[in-house]
């Protein structure tokens, strides 16, 4: 039985779906890839120090931990569609809180509305990267996932420059500077003004991401059950197993995945505050998230149009990890304008990883691929951690140093991909 067929109506296209979920992909790429500048921007009006201000990718990512069990609930009790709806709510519901953050310039608030946001992605993550894997062949599960990418990425790279255009970033770069001539009464004052500006913004977020709910809640897309997402040839692989904990290449997938969704964060997350660093003007650094996001996009072009017919999810995987290490090396033995370059160009080491792991790591679990695909998306909490860690790692050594935090990383995905995928498996 062909896994399309098990799932959509006799005579169903796969356009629909695929339209729908690439959707999705976009408005969750566009709310996560908005922390590349809410970074920089947040360290200014909420007056924090370089480690504090990555606490904004730790609430973020941190909740993907927390909540992917949670998620597993959800959609193994109300399906996929439905878990998909109420993710939007939930992610609408965190924006909203940035409205009396704002108004009270309280950073605890902000990291809770990034905490909320982060835990309605994580289910809505966990719906999303099954489906797309399910509604064809697992052999170009990753050019499909592919697809979904170039949708998050054009997204990513778009949201700071969409965020700066209601922030006044030449304001913000001009009293960060004048913290030393202004009272307090007056740096407090104009700093309570920078806050304000992210309202308008989030409050459209909110606005989207309501329409988004309904429109799925009103949609043709298939609706599946938490433990149907294979096929009855995939579920005698796995009749004998009590636990996904039985699957060692699952489980090293979580580890693979924490530490790219951590190298990728790191890559969109602090290019805008290390061009700063470099003495770049926020008003222009805005726009290197976008550097890396469409260096992304050129990785999953060349995955759509390579992957199966001249590359294996693996060999994919492997150039991934092989990229990743000497772009490092690019990072930290050069400077200025040429190490920003190599920063970017993680983008493109980094494109093929996450449409790589998904269905190498997923394969073969069976009745296990809504607990599975849980396991990975707590693996997203690598973008809570690793650059939490470069942050800590900037204030003390330099935030040029700092990126020898993504050697190890690279290497355990080149591991995973010769190696680690198959761990366990007959």
């Amino acid at each position: 039985m062909d896994s399309k067929q098990a799932y959509l109506k006799e005579g169903q296209s796969t356009t629909g779906p695929m339209i729908i979920i690439g959707s999705l992909f976009f408005i969750f790429g566009f709310v996560t890839w908005l922390n590349s500048l809410l970074i920089p921007y947040l360290r200014i009006a909420c007056d924090l120090t370089e480690f504090q201000s990555y606490l904004v990718t730790f609430a973020f990512y941190i909740a993907y931990l927390v909540m992917a069990p949670v998620s597993t609930w959800i959609l193994n009790k109300y399906g996929f569609k439905k878990g998909m709806g109420i993710a939007l709510g939930i992610m609408a519901f965190g924006a909203l809180l940035f409205i009396p953050a704002a108004y009270s310039r309280t950073y605890l608030i902000f990291l809770i509305g990034l905490f909320t946001m982060g835990g309605g992605l994580a289910i809505l993550q966990t719906a999303s990267n099954p489906y797309i894997t399910i509604l064809g062949p697992v052999e170009t599960a990753a050019k499909r996932i592919s697809i979904m990418g170039i949708c998050n990425k054009l997204a990513g790279g778009l949201a700071p420059i969409i965020l700066g255009l209601f922030l006044n970033l030449g304001e913000a770069d001009k009293i960060s500077k004048q913290v030393e001539t202004l009272s307090p009464e007056e740096y407090s004052k104009a700093l309570d003004g920078i806050a304000l500006q992210v309202v308008n913004p989030y409050i459209g977020i909110v606005i989207v991401l309501l329409i988004l709910a309904f429109w799925i809640s009103r949609s043709n897309l298939p609706d599946v059950q938490g433990n149907e997402e294979e096929t009855a040839d995939h579920h005698k692989v796995s009749e004998n197993k009590t636990s996904i904990f039985q699957f060692p290449h699952v489980v090293l997938g979580f580890i693979t995945l924490f530490l790219y969704v951590g190298v990728e964060v790191l890559a969109g997350d602090t290019i805008i505050s290390y061009g700063v660093s470099q003495g770049i003007g926020l008003e222009t650094a805005k726009n290197f998230t976008m550097f890396t996001m469409l260096a992304m996009v050129l990785g999953y072009i060349i995955g759509i149009l390579t992957i199966p017919k001249f590359l294996k999810q693996e060999t994919a995987l492997k150039g991934c990890g092989i990229l990743g290490i000497l772009f490092t090396f690019g990072i930290v033995s050069t400077s200025g304008m040429i190490s920003l370059i190599f920063v970017g160009l993680l983008g493109l080491a980094n494109s093929l990883i996450w449409p790589a792991i998904w269905p190498l790591a997923l394969k073969g679990v069976g009745k296990f691929t809504s607990a599975a695909s849980g396991l990975l998306v707590m693996g997203i909490a690598g973008g809570a951690v690793i650059p939490l860690l470069y942050g800590q790692l900037a204030e003390h050594v330099g935030s040029h140093t700092a990126y020898w935090i993504a050697l190890p990383c690279y290497l355990f995905i080149l591991y995973y991909a010769i190696a680690g995928h198959k761990v366990g498996k007959a």
